[in-house]
Parts: structure tokens; C-alpha cells; sequence
């Protein structure tokens, strides 16, 4: 199908004829997430009055989904509020009294809010043996030490040497282990407890990063993102609290569930093929068949517009980027697409009758003792528990009971949902069992998990900089189409939001609404005389 050229009427106003003659700008959004929403609701609150939403899924939110269990909610996907200061998440949430039910605990400052204060982190073997607090301290700080070198490749703009084959995983490992190996004052029995600690920290950074290893993270971009001054927080009621907010002054009519988009026709107002897809709707008004855009959904509706919000995950973008534009994206932002990273996180939830565990425990942390010197952290398909890195436990009991919350990320995570809630519930309890030498842990009465990898509409949890792409990478995924210096049709006809899209904030809640407000300010300002 062949683009046509730009025809004499074409011209270089912003706002179409019909858009001259003030008429209301159709918007289209795509996806219901946080950025989705935060562009709707800042667009209707502007004045325009053309605004429609197209979700995929049967419920809003997006990689928000709160689960609600007898008394108590769980989060299979975004759970923290991260940081304070400025954060849009936070201040939604503290307007709207939804931290009030958070203990002085959880609003500690720099520390993950589901824990206890008090509590301590439990590293065990998979020898049933549990690794010393100070071991752990000396392990713990030397990690955090060259977490922070990591970071000054950005910040101070140091070079990266070859070695390191600009990896956060492979630096990381390769100079905490010769630090480990040249202490003086470790037995050797110490240093190989610490040396297999150090994949265990690589698995939970990897979990955090989203990424299905440390070594597939570009050790020159890490520092990029950016943190929020402020406490780590959560959301008691659930998350999805913030959704519904953003959502309350959405009207419902907005909102069309279960439309899952197939194409977007682009940059072809004047061409055979879009009269051809207008000819298709035989109701369609007159003033539509010239429309900037046509949106086709699964149900074969096409939906005129004059500008899209496209705020679909970056998985689906990689999975799906070729058939869902026509024409073709710029080959500038495909590239885009390729180099950035994503993977998939998961949570595995297991609910006990009993807490088999102490009451100063607030996490159960995976060291494999054999993995003292591997290199890689992937592993055959019939041993993906060991990307588990941890199960914490979720605090206070008196709101959630006796629950642990397991995290595992990558191939393995992907292969974990393909397991049925019997095979990976036995699999956890076998490895509790193994790592405490507590053989007598019984199953949990229930197991929930989370699944964002299969997922068609999410394919994966959030982004990361991958080795070989950087902060510009995320600028030209946000770069509206078609491209202003080279068309004389109307600018943004196409428009990207998402956390993938804001380069200091990636992979976060923040970034995702502040992404949907930068795109909804653009047409905010490009439409400033209509609203008036």
C-alpha cells in the first residue's frame, strides 16, 4: 500500500480547513493506562470536547491492577509511589487522603514501604544455611559502593572501558568479585559466600530494572534516570485508587473497553487508500473522509481523527510496530524501538495459614552457593525458580495476613506464566523448604501471580536502557509524527506517551503521567485561540 504525495492543497497551517472553521479537534487516545488517562483528563479539563478513548482490555488502569483479596489488596503491578517531592503520583494521592491508613513504617524515608522498619532481610543458602549479618552488611555495603560507580558514568560523564562491554551487569561483577577476592581479612569460605551473593543482588536489580538480566542494562546511560526526592510509598487501598481518580472527571461515554486497535492510518488525508477506508464506513460524514487519521480497530470500525495519543507499551511497539502504522514508522524511530529495552517482572503472591517465619523477618533472599562464579543469569527452562530472587514479606500482617511476595524477571518470569497455580505454588514451597531447611513448611492455602509478559496488550513490564541505546533513543520514541521539518501536513498527527517515553523518568508512575500531560500540553498550546 503506497503513500501518495502531498497534494497542492495542502498547507502549512497547523489546523486543517475544518479546523479553521472551528470545529473541535478529534482526539483519539490509545490505552487506558496512566498516561492514557492523565492525557484525556487534561484535555477535557482544557475545553476540548472530541475526545475518545480506545482500550484493548476490559478494565482501565493498565499495568495498574490492584486485587482485592477477603480484606486485603494486592498489587500485580505498579506498587510504589517513588519519592515525594514533585512527584504527581504522590500529590494525587496525599490530595485525595489515600495515604492517611500509612503507618509511620511505611513512610520511613529510603526504604521499601511494604517492609518493617524493624525487620531484617533473611539471606539464605541452598544449603538451608543462613548467611551472617555481618557477612551480609560487609557484602551489602561493598555492593552499594560500586552501585554508585555505576551511576558516574552518566552523571560525570566517565569513559567505559571495553571490559566492562558497557554493561551494569558485567562491570558490576567483574570489580565486586576482584574486590572480594583480594580482602585480605575473608576466609575463603566467607569469599565464596560472597561471591554468590553477588548474582542474588544482580537478580533483584534486575527485577527492579526490568530487565531479564543486569548484563543487558547500558552501563553508560544508568545514571540517566532520575529519582524523586522523598519517601517510598504505598497506596493501602491500592493503586488503582489513582486510576479511578484520574478517571472520575472522564466521562464514561470517553471510554470504549475491549477496543482493541489494528492500524493506524497515517499522514493520508488525500490518498486513495484512506478514501478507501473511509468509503468502508458508508455513514461516515463527508467532513470525516478527509480526515488526518483513521483509526481501525480489531471490530473492523475505523475511526477518523486529527490527532492520536499512542500510549501502548514499548513491548507492544517491538511486537507489534510494522502492522499497527501504515505507512511505516520513520526508520529513525523503529530504530528507537529496537534498542531500548523491556522485559517482564512478575510477582508471585503466597498466602500461608501460619507465618513459618520470624517476626523479624521482612524478606526471604535466594543465594545459590554454586553460582559463586557464573557469568550468566539465564537458565534451561526446567530450572526457572532460580531467577527467583527473593520473597518479601508483606507487612503488617493485620492488613494482609501471613503473605509472601516473590519476584522473578525475564525468560524466566515469561516461563513461570506458562506454568499452571499448582505447579509454580509446589515450586515455591520446595524452595522455601530447601533454603530455610524447614522441610515441614506446608503449601500456601492460596497463590495469585501476575502474568505482564504473555499479556498480548502489555508484552512485558516496563522499560530500561539497553546496552547500545540511550536517553536520545527515548526522545525520538516521544517524537510526534510525521515529522515536522519534513511534511507540510498537519504536525502530530501521531503522538507517543508512556513511561518509556520520558527519558529521566522511565520504567516509572510519575513518568507515565507526566508523559500523557507533556503530549495533551502540545495540543493545549496548538489549540490555544479555539479554546479560548
Amino acid at each position: 500500500m503506497q503513500s501518495c504525495e502531498i497534494s497542492a492543497d495542502s498547507t502549512d497551517d497547523p489546523l486543517s480547513s475544518g479546523l479553521r472553521r472551528k470545529r473541535q479537534p478529534r482526539i483519539v487516545v490509545i490505552g487506558a493506562g496512566l498516561a492514557g488517562l492523565s492525557a484525556a483528563k487534561a484535555l477535557l479539563e482544557s475545553g476540548f470536547t472530541d475526545v475518545t478513548i480506545l482500550e484493548a482490555t476490559d478494565r482501565i488502569g493498565g499495568r495498574v491492577q490492584s486485587v482485592k483479596l477477603g480484606h486485603a489488596t494486592f498489587e500485580l503491578g505498579a506498587t510504589w509511589i517513588h519519592g515525594s517531592h514533585g512527584n504527581p503520583v504522590y500529590h494525587l494521592a496525599e490530595d485525595n487522603g489515600l495515604l492517611e491508613e500509612t503507618t509511620d513504617d511505611e513512610r520511613s524515608v529510603g526504604r521499601i514501604s511494604l517492609y518493617s522498619k524493624n525487620g531484617v532481610a533473611y539471606h539464605l543458602t541452598n544449603n538451608g544455611q543462613r548467611i551472617p549479618k555481618d557477612v551480609v552488611e560487609e557484602f551489602s555495603d561493598l555492593y552499594n559502593e560500586v552501585y554508585n560507580l555505576t551511576q558516574e558514568f552518566f552523571q560525570r560523564g566517565k569513559p567505559v572501558n571495553a571490559e566492562s562491554q558497557n554493561s551494569v551487569g558485567v562491570f558490576t561483577r567483574d570489580v565486586v568479585r576482584k574486590r572480594v577476592k583480594a580482602d585480605p581479612d575473608d576466609t575463603e569460605a566467607v569469599k565464596r559466600l560472597k561471591l554468590a551473593m553477588i548474582q542474588q543482588y544482580l537478580k533483584v536489580e534486575s527485577c527492579e530494572s526490568s530487565s531479564h538480566s543486569m548484563d543487558e542494562v547500558s552501563l553508560s546511560e544508568f545514571g540517566e534516570w532520575t529519582e524523586i526526592p522523598g519517601a517510598h510509598h504505598i497506596i493501602p487501598c491500592g493503586f488503582i485508587k489513582i486510576v479511578e481518580i484520574l478517571a472520575r472527571s472522564i466521562p464514561e461515554s470517553v471510554i470504549q473497553l475491549r477496543k482493541p486497535v489494528k492500524c493506524i492510518h497515517w499522514n493520508q488525508s488525500v490518498s486513495k487508500e484512506i478514501e478507501r477506508v473511509a468509503d468502508h464506513n458508508s455513514d461516515l460524514p463527508e467532513e470525516d473522509k478527509g480526515s488526518n487519521v483513521f483509526v481501525e480497530c480489531e471490530d473492523c470500525e475505523f475511526i477518523p481523527a486529527d490527532h492520536v495519543i499512542v500510549t501502548v507499551s514499548l513491548g507492544v511497539l517491538k511486537k507489534r510496530h510494522e502492522s499497527l502504522f501504515h505507512p511505516r514508522l520513520p526508520e529513525e524511530k523503529v530504530m528507537a524501538i529496537e534498542k531500548l529495552g523491556i522485559s517482564t517482572t512478575d510477582k508471585i503472591f503466597l498466602e500461608f495459614e501460619e507465618p513459618f517465619w520470624s517476626s523479624e523477618c521482612n524478606s526471604i533472599q535466594f543465594v545459590w552457593e554454586d553460582e559463586a562464579e557464573s557469568e550468566s543469569l539465564t537458565y534451561p527452562e526446567e530450572l526457572w525458580y532460580k531467577k527467583i530472587c527473593s520473597f518479601d514479606v508483606l507487612y503488617p500482617p493485620e492488613r494482609y495476613g501471613h503473605v509472601l511476595s516473590g519476584w522473578i524477571c525475564g525468560e524466566e518470569a515469561l516461563i513461570m506464566e506458562k506454568c499452571d497455580d499448582e505447579t509454580v505454588a509446589e515450586t515455591c514451597t520446595e524452595m522455601l523448604r530447601k533454603f530455610t531447611g524447614n522441610p515441614n513448611i506446608p503449601k500456601p492455602r492460596r497463590i495469585l501471580r501476575s502474568s505482564w509478559g504473555s499479556n498480548p496488550y502489555f508484552r512485558g513490564s516496563y522499560s530500561y536502557t539497553q546496552v547500545g541505546s540511550s536517553g536520545a533513543d527515548v526522545e525520538k520514541l516521544a517524537k510526534p509524527l510525521p515529522y515536522a521539518e519534513s511534511s507540510k501536513t498537519t504536525p502530530m498527527q501521531v503522538m507517543f506517551s508512556g513511561e518509556a517515553t520520558h527519558r529521566k523518568y522511565y520504567s516509572t508512575t510519575h513518568g507515565a503521567v507526566l508523559s500523557g500531560q507533556r503530549e495533551a500540553a502540545h495540543l493545549i498550546e496548538m489549540y490555544q485561540d479555539l479554546l479560548q
